[in-house]
């Protein structure tokens, strides 16, 4: 009787045990399950959000690759302006460009189907201008107070002047945004802009709207007589300067104060790199006075160290102002470039085949 009695607990023991060991088993498998079906989910998950990526993707890629370029008038190996300014004021002048005139200017190149671009780009050959139009680059020379000016309004608030050079590319943007206020300002040493209490702001402000801070040398130097030592200290020191107020931007074009050169050509490395104190320098360009379009970036004969500008001027003034070259553009004895749109490609007709700068993979021309 003892005996069967402790026979009866044992087994009541035993099943409760094998219901626990059920229980938990159950809790395993629902816990794998449920983690499985959460990797599941989780895959499935990333494969729809690497198939959407991978969909935007090729529909970017074919929307590049549907463009007709002779429909177009592709051509990137046409020529094109770095148009050169100086004071933006009153009257016009050799050197000065009225407020109305530069909004003039800059109405007949959007309308004639120029678009701005970075000087850093044009000379990295990095152009994704839309289809069928023609990049441009804006520049500025000397960093006048009229080129960027804070005034007080009627109500005490300090605005950018209206007709500064920035206010009005800013304004101009504003009602155009597919042409965007892409300029580079070269600037000397001093009190950039004038106004000594906004200069960080100004320089900032640039940046951050697109624009870009360019080398003029410290003292606007002439550059005919100079020795090595001096030039990298003349272009150190505006290295200098732009880093005090704007830390992470690097200064990388420079323009030729008065176009000049030193006399011996050994020393005309130093405008392209050199080193000055705790400061080292390097131009992707180096901008000459003038007097006529460029080559493409993509021409066998381009070089970002030699690179001409055009005089932002009325019509037929010295026969070299901007709009006698959109003259000779529109008139066929000057090529203009005409860009795909892809800066990832270099589309030229045919006959201009021959022009184009050896380096290119043959992978990223398209010849038609």
């Amino acid at each position: 009787m003892k005996l069967s009695k402790y026979l009866f607990l044992l087994l009541g023991v035993a099943l409760i045990m094998t219901v626990a060991g059920c229980s938990d088993t159950e809790d395993l498998v629902s816990d794998q399950d449920n983690k499985t079906y959460d990797e599941s989910v989780s895959k499935d998950s990333q494969d729809l959000d690497a198939s959407i990526d991978e969909e935007e993707s090729e529909e970017e890629i074919e929307e590049i690759q549907e463009i007709d370029p002779e429909e177009f008038g592709v051509n990137e190996m046409g020529q094109v302006m770095v148009l050169m300014y100086h004071h933006i004021r009153e009257p016009e002048a050799e050197w000065s460009r009225t407020p109305d005139n530069f909004r003039k200017d800059l109405k007949n190149l959007y309308e004639q189907g120029y678009r701005p671009i970075r000087l850093e780009d044009y000379a990295t050959g990095n152009i994704n201008t839309e289809p069928g139009k023609t990049p441009v680059v804006l520049t500025f020379d000397d960093g006048n107070q009229n080129n960027f000016n804070m005034i007080e309004d009627d109500s005490g608030e300090w605005i950018i002047d209206p007709e500064s050079a920035v206010g009005i590319l800013m304004d101009f943007h504003e009602k155009h945004p597919d042409f965007d206020p892409h300029a580079t300002f070269f600037i000397n040493g001093g009190t950039p802009f004038g106004q000594s209490d906004w200069v960080e702001y100004k320089l900032n402000f640039l940046v951050e709207n697109g624009m870009d801070i360019g080398n003029h040398t410290a003292t606007h130097l002439h550059l005919g007589d100079a020795d090595a030592e001096t030039i990298q200290q003349e272009l150190g020191r505006i290295v200098q300067l732009v880093k005090k107020y704007v830390p992470g931007y690097e200064v990388n074009t420079f323009a030729l104060p008065f176009g000049s050169r030193p006399k011996e050509n050994s020393l005309w490395s130093y405008l392209v790199r050199g080193e000055y104190e705790d400061v080292n320098y390097e131009h992707v360009a180096v901008l000459e006075v003038g007097w006529d379009p460029y080559h493409s970036p993509h021409h066998k004969d381009f070089d970002g160290a030699t690179i001409r500008r055009v005089r932002a001027s009325e019509t037929k003034v010295d026969g070299v102002g901007m709009y006698d070259w959109m003259d000779s553009f529109d008139r066929g004895s000057r090529t203009r470039y005409i860009s795909d749109g892809n800066p990832d490609t270099v589309t030229v007709p045919e006959e201009f085949a021959d022009r184009i700068n050896a380096d290119i993979p043959d992978e990223n021309i398209n010849i038609y």
